[in-house]
């Protein structure tokens, strides 16, 4: 299991939305309000943001709390759009910076909140590692964003235990589902946040229902169910 957020909105620097708020990403890697599954997120951390419209990734396979360099850089890296996550790694599931979101194709940067059966989901040459999440992306990515509903419906018919909550972007857009886990939004007036769980005490936080997808663009957040 792991927590996850997302950004789209005006340019703010990654420690502001990853290492400052007082429940955020880093609070969470050992401190989650929400989390259903596990008790931390100690086995690896992602932060992918874009540049100019190409997707940067910073990703280590150790703690997030103990990263100095990270912590030292993140005020100075500011984008738009941005996606970041904090990994508990699933039993058997490789502990490396390749198995931790976000994952890419070059355009979309992917993080999978959640578990499935590798056994249903195809053998992959592009996918970055061979945990359940780099497979899941890798499929996604193959189908096409376009198809993300469709896609989650489907690795859940196959495997009806799967949790996948799936946060993406692409930096002019974000594109999630809730599948078996949390999920809130927060409209701000310099942008919107999607995350597993609030990051502050804000009442402008909702939650996402279960079985939804969610799109984000030009400030607009449309909730969609799934079946």
């Amino acid at each position: 299991m792991c927590r996850h957020l997302a950004w789209l909105g005006e340019s703010t620097s990654v420690a502001a939305l990853v290492l400052d708020p007082p429940s955020g990403l880093l609070v969470q890697s050992y401190a989650p309000r929400r989390q259903k599954h596990g008790l931390m997120n100690a086995d690896g951390w992602g932060v992918g943001f874009f540049d100019a419209g190409v997707p940067r990734r910073w990703r280590s396979a150790a703690p997030l709390w103990g990263d100095a360099s990270f912590a030292s850089v993140a005020p100075a890296l500011s984008s738009t759009c941005l996606v970041a996550a904090v990994r508990s790694a699933s039993v058997g599931m490789p502990i490396e910076a390749s198995a931790s979101a976000p994952f890419t194709d070059g355009t979309w940067l992917l993080s999978h909140n959640g578990l499935v059966d590798r056994a249903v989901l195809p053998t992959s040459r592009t996918a970055e590692s061979t945990n359940d999440s780099a497979l899941l992306a890798a499929l996604i990515f193959d189908r096409g964003m376009d198809d993300l509903g469709g896609t989650v419906a489907s690795v859940a018919a196959d495997d009806p235990n799967a949790r996948l909550n799936i946060l993406a972007a692409n930096g002019s857009r974000l594109v999630a589902t809730t599948w078996g886990d949390t999920l809130s939004v927060l409209r701000r007036d310099d942008g919107v946040v999607l995350a597993s769980e609030p990051y502050d005490d804000d009442p402008g936080w909702q939650e996402v229902p279960d079985r939804h997808l969610v799109e984000v663009a030009d400030a607009r957040v449309r909730m969609t169910p799934l079946t």
